[in-house]
């Protein structure tokens, strides 16, 4: 009999998803199904609710674990299950890493065609709670308790779950959540942005920076090693924001030019440079894409190193196309968003024009499925242009 919503199941549990489900599958009159559910450990025997089916795959809820990991831990937050914010905190922390690592690996693999020996073990955080210096939370009007929930978005549902302390986030946030709760907004619907300023670094309101300081130098030791082994005596920092891997950077090159579309994020960026004595560096506020056409006139391709943090969406077909064309001298990709991040890989690698030599992940983001990754790309041989044939008479 074919799976129908409301059945429950017994499942073996044999991989975790990119994105924290766990990986079953159920057998049917059509063969073996594969089944996602969440909170769940590979090794793990549990019995699951089905709450979607589709052709190829099923969706299900965790009803109960029929036979445990030794990996398992009581996750320590009342909302872990519920709120959408958290993937992982019933897992310990250093199988967390190794998940992590086998998931990019798996996806780099698959999607970006690449070898999964240069994927380096993930990098943990030193603190894997109370971490994150910013966040969103929304409010909800709960008409059945007639009242305002404040909180975050839960992972079954468009409900707004009610939170009072987020255990992932640094104090300073969890200070401000009491006063958005003391102080709730007018009206259900509103989103409050929670945020702790960097340390010594201007940022606009809407300006973006990395969300955990405690890995943050660690993030910028990778970028550091892999520009000083390229040897690129020229940095173009694109998507640059407030400046900081430009100026965190720019005493391992000569020069450097820090490319962001947000005029105020660049008025930061100078300031910022401005109140550290970094003199070596510049920046454009323009589209990346208006930019680096100009770029080789400008410097030498052969001596430059191009450092890309792009959004979540990944780097546009246009800025892909510019990138194989210019060839710099070495691409270092900066991603919190490993698919994107392997498609794009795949489209700079494709016919040896860039030559992937390695990809550090840093967990920026413990008990959730988020994962940073830098990675280091070389130019390829330069292509050997055909010769003029001459017709000999």
């Amino acid at each position: 009999m074919a799976l129908q919503t409301g059945d429950k199941i017994s499942l073996a549990i044999d991989d975790i998803a990119f994105g924290g489900e766990g990986v079953g599958r159920a057998q049917t009159p059509e063969g073996d199904l594969v089944v996602f559910v969440p909170f769940v450990l590979v090794g793990e025997t549990v019995e699951a609710e089905i709450t979607e089916v589709k052709k190829n795959f099923a969706r299900a809820k965790l009803l109960r674990v029929e036979k445990t990991s030794p990996e398992r831990v009581d996750a320590p937050c009342v909302y872990f299950g519920k709120c959408g914010g958290c993937q992982y905190q019933h897992i310990a922390y250093a199988e967390q890493l190794r998940i992590k690592h086998k998931q990019i690996a798996d996806l780099f693999e698959r999607v970006g065609k690449i070898r999964r020996e240069v994927v380096a073990p993930v990098i943990g955080c030193p603190s894997p709670y109370g971490y994150r210096n910013r966040i969103m939370v929304r409010s909800q009007w709960n008409k059945p308790e007639q009242k305002l929930n404040i909180g975050f978005v839960r992972w079954d549902c468009g409900l707004v779950e009610d939170v009072e302390k987020c255990l992932i986030s640094e104090p300073a946030i969890n200070e401000q959540l009491q006063q958005v709760r003391a102080h709730p907004p007018p009206k259900g619907g509103i989103k409050v942005v929670l945020r702790v300023q960097p340390e010594d670094w201007e940022l606009p309101p809407d300006s973006f920076f990395q969300n955990n300081f405690f890995l943050l130098p660690a993030l910028v030791d990778t970028a550091r090693h892999f520009l000083r082994a390229g040897g690129a005596r020229h940095l173009v920092d694109l998507y640059c924001g407030v400046g900081f891997f430009g100026i965190e950077l720019g005493d391992s090159v000569e020069t450097f030019i820090g490319v962001e579309y947000d005029r105020r994020a660049i008025q930061a960026a100078e300031r910022n440079a401005s109140s550290r004595k970094i003199t070596n560096g510049r920046f454009i506020s323009a589209k990346v894409e208006d930019v680096l056409p100009d770029l080789p006139g400008k410097i030498s391709a052969q001596e430059t190193a191009v450092l890309i943090d792009p959004p979540r969406k990944g780097c546009g077909p246009g800025i892909l196309k510019l990138l194989r064309e210019i060839r710099p001298r070495q691409v270092i990709y900066v991603s919190c968003h490993p698919a994107t991040m392997a498609r794009d890989l795949n489209i700079l690698c494709a016919e040896g024009v860039f030559e992937l030599s390695h990809v550090q992940p840093l967990d920026m983001f413990p008990q959730t499925q988020h994962v940073e990754c830098v990675a280091d790309l070389r130019a390829g041989p330069a292509p050997v242009k055909p010769q003029k044939m001459v017709q000999v008479e």
